[in-house]
């Protein structure tokens, strides 16, 4: 009779433990991108103990901790500021200080400065300390007519987009045929900055007191005509404007009607480089955002 209950016992217990075996292994396959082998194995071997009366010690549950949420940092727009000094970097790696006489005078003068032509030469500096240094940095670049002028000559590219203009729409020099509408030397601009200034003049531009004046004359050395990017034009009307913008020339000194500079882009591009359109008692000036 003993006999006969032991086997009976191991029956229900081999039955109980199949029983659990099936329930563990169906949940196994509930849960089994969450379980390993290894861990069902545990589960099973502790029922087993426990029907035969043995300590089982359950493996700990696997501590979820839940997914971080990470909030993606948000970029900052590039102000137009930003956008302008981006395009000065290779002609300027480093930017003089917002104080600085050279800063005074990239804010007024520095559109041409963004023009990445290989065919364009650009001075290292924005204002030529004298005569010398202006006459070695024009030295250095070629130069072109402007068509049915007696000796009007820019930058051979700046002259050949101001040619296309002309075919496109009729406009004139501003004093007819000469020289000082075009390339200048560095004694026409002292002449120039003499005329329209006095003996203080020059230190209130430099100390930041007096930048009007920037819109009429440019100090010695510091006027893009010395460039040859930039000319003097009598133009009244929009056809003229949109002919001389589409060939990439533009106002870009505020007050300075007559004044053009060849920046060399269409007015699409100088928004995308962060040009400010100013527009001044009816004229529209391209303006550097510094």
């Amino acid at each position: 009779m003993k006999i006969r209950f032991k086997i009976t016992f191991t029956k229900v217990a081999i039955l109980i433990v199949a029983t659990y075996l099936v329930i563990i292994l169906a949940a196994s396959n509930r849960v089994a991108y969450s379980q390993t082998s290894t861990d069902i194995k545990e589960v099973e071997n502790c029922l087993i103990n426990r029907l035969l009366n043995k300590k089982c010690t359950p493996p700990p549950k696997p501590v979820i901790l839940p997914t971080p949420t990470i909030s993606p940092t948000p970029t900052q727009p590039l102000t137009a500021k930003d956008r302008f000094i981006a395009a000065l970097t290779n002609q300027f790696p480093e930017i003089s200080q917002p104080d600085s006489y050279e800063y005074i005078l990239l804010r007024a003068y520095g559109a041409p400065f963004v023009n990445l032509q290989s065919t364009i030469k650009l001075p290292k500096k924005v204002v030529f300390a004298n005569d010398k240094e202006t006459k070695e940095f024009q030295d250095t670049i070629t130069k072109g007519k402007v068509a049915g002028t007696r000796n009007c000559y820019l930058q051979k590219s700046a002259a050949d987009a101001l040619n296309k203009a002309r075919s496109q729409a009729k406009f004139r020099l501003k004093s007819g045929y000469a020289t000082s509408d075009c390339i200048r030397n560095f004694a026409t601009t002292t002449r120039f900055w003499r005329k329209y200034t006095n003996s203080r003049t020059l230190d209130l531009v430099k100390e930041g007191k007096e930048t009007r004046i920037l819109g009429t004359v440019a100090p010695p050395g510091a006027s893009q005509h010395l460039w040859g990017l930039a000319i003097d034009l009598g133009v009244n009307n929009q056809k003229q404007i949109a002919a001389l913008n589409k060939n990439g020339w533009f106002r870009t000194v505020e007050y300075d009607v007559p004044h053009w500079s060849y920046v060399g882009y269409p007015p699409k591009k100088l928004v995308d480089l962060g040009f400010n359109k100013k527009i001044i008692r009816g004229v529209t000036y391209w303006v550097t955002p510094l």
